[in-house]
């Protein structure tokens, strides 16, 4: 289905986030762009015997349910678009699930770090893919995996790619969420099938390459009975959630730095090519494919994951926790709190966040936060320092002056951490959407239906003409 030159197409945005997954309405034309959430479910690891895993059948029941939502609220939808976190994916032989996916956070992937270097070393790796070093890349997972299970498979899928076979039965892998295995050579943007030998896995695993924008088919039978939208086409976007993301930041051409802000925060700038330096490598910085063919050139900070964890760490004591209440006592504290180190590994599994965080203090002879307030407060100082650390890396490592930061994600709500960010880094934030995932992926759904044309710039032009920003310049 394709829309006529001049008017406006209704869309659905399935946005699948690390605690919580949402479907979308979009209406996207030359002069509309606007979005409503119509469903919302939680998302979260299950322990199983054998580790942390994805319930990736449920979000999938889930996402046909907000998928049918959508329908009973836009009867002309005409085109999903999914997108995800990165790195986990589902094996699958001739077509069936082998197990539901490990989760990013699971305990196996440290191991096999050191196994995958033996065999290629790291700065090859980078070379090769561009990516900044995480336990939880791909090809470190897939080092992991069961080699009975491994063996019997025929093909890998990522989350988003996996619901999207499940919703056509075509098996694809969108390049913006390839580029986050360690599998997808830098440079041509293919599948790097030397490293996938080197590496002793299967080339047939990975399956054909596609760009955000292509239409991989209409609904099966079931899926489109279930949801009522036969007619509509699964359309690739930017399907790492960051990648969706960054093309709604409502930057310029120049001058603006992101950061994608929720569970993680993604501090970089987009170039145009990607930037593989001996400086970037030890600075950790990745090159993750963008749409268009552009480069995210970011480093990974923890972001409000510690955050979160602190409260429902607090809330399993009994007590409810108003995040807004929490951040307005965290206000009164103010920044004479101990900053730790928002990157270390010890904060990246589940646990009691705040006891870690006063053993971090603690450990280097600091004072410890010791009410909530402080923790929360600590906890923002901590991001906001390392997001602006960050943000002016990015700017020194690609050679792009940066003027603006532009905050999107749930961390444009959070009024003290684009504050202090704006403290710390001297930096005008620019806070919004909060929505920019969610938007992002409505924005190449439009392209691709013929709602909207050009490039990225007219894209961000439109969200700038429809999105009002809140601004924070930098105090002394």
């Amino acid at each position: 289905m394709s829309t006529a030159p001049g008017s406006t197409a209704a869309v659905a945005a399935v946005d699948l986030g690390a605690t919580s997954g949402r479907v979308m309405v979009g209406h996207v034309g030359a002069d509309t762009l606007r979005i409503r959430q119509v469903a919302r479910f939680p998302n979260g690891p299950v322990s199983l015997p054998d580790g942390l895993h994805w319930n990736i059948q449920g979000l999938y029941r889930a996402a046909l349910d907000g998928l049918r939502d959508a329908r009973n609220w836009e009867k002309d939808v005409a085109s999903i678009g999914i997108d995800s976190w990165a790195v986990d994916y589902g094996l699958l032989r001739g077509g069936r699930s082998l197990g539901e996916p490990f989760h990013y956070r699971d305990a196996r992937n440290e191991p096999a770090v050191d196994r995958v270097h033996a065999r290629v070393p790291f700065a090859d790796l980078y070379r090769r893919s561009g990516l900044q070093f995480l336990p939880f890349n791909t090809l470190y997972q897939l080092e992991s995996e069961d080699s009975a299970v491994l063996a019997a498979a025929d093909r890998l899928l990522l989350v988003p790619d996996l619901l999207a076979f499940w919703l056509t039965g075509r098996e694809v892998a969108e390049r913006t969420n390839a580029s986050t295995t360690g599998l997808l050579d830098v440079a041509t943007r293919e599948w790097d099938l030397e490293l996938v030998s080197l590496l002793g896995l299967a080339p047939s695993l990975l399956p054909e390459l596609v760009e955000a924008g292509t239409r991989i088919g209409p609904l099966l039978g079931a899926a489109a009975q279930h949801t009522g939208l036969a007619d509509a086409q699964v359309v690739a976007v930017g399907s790492h959630d960051t990648a969706s993301a960054v093309v709604a930041a409502p930057m310029r051409e120049s001058g603006g730095a992101y950061i994608s802000c929720g569970t993680w925060g993604l501090v970089g700038v987009e170039t145009e090519r990607p930037v593989l330096t001996d400086a970037a490598r030890e600075a950790n910085f990745t090159n993750e494919g963008g749409v268009d063919g552009r480069t995210r050139f970011l480093h990974n900070v923890m972001g409000l994951w510690l955050l979160s964890e602190s409260i429902r760490t607090w809330e399993l004591d009994g007590d409810t926790v108003s995040l807004e209440r929490l951040l307005a006592e965290a206000d009164a504290v103010g920044p004479d709190v101990p900053v730790f180190d928002a990157n270390d590994p010890v904060f990246m599994a589940p646990g009691d966040m705040p006891a870690r965080i006063a053993q971090w203090c603690t450990e280097r002879g600091l004072s410890a936060p010791s009410s909530r307030a402080e923790v929360a407060r600590s906890i923002i100082e901590s991001l906001a320092q390392a997001f602006a650390r960050a943000v002016a890396t990015a700017s020194s490592l690609s050679g792009q002056p940066v003027d603006t930061i532009h905050m999107v994600g749930g961390g444009a709500l959070n009024e003290l951490l684009c504050q202090r960010t704006a403290d710390h880094s001297g930096l005008t934030v620019v806070a919004g959407p909060v929505e920019a995932t969610a938007l992002g992926n409505v924005l190449v759904q439009g392209r691709a239906l013929g709602a909207i044309d050009g490039t990225l710039e007219s894209m961000r032009d439109l969200v700038r003409r429809t999105f009002a920003p809140r601004t924070f310049e930098p105090r002394a």
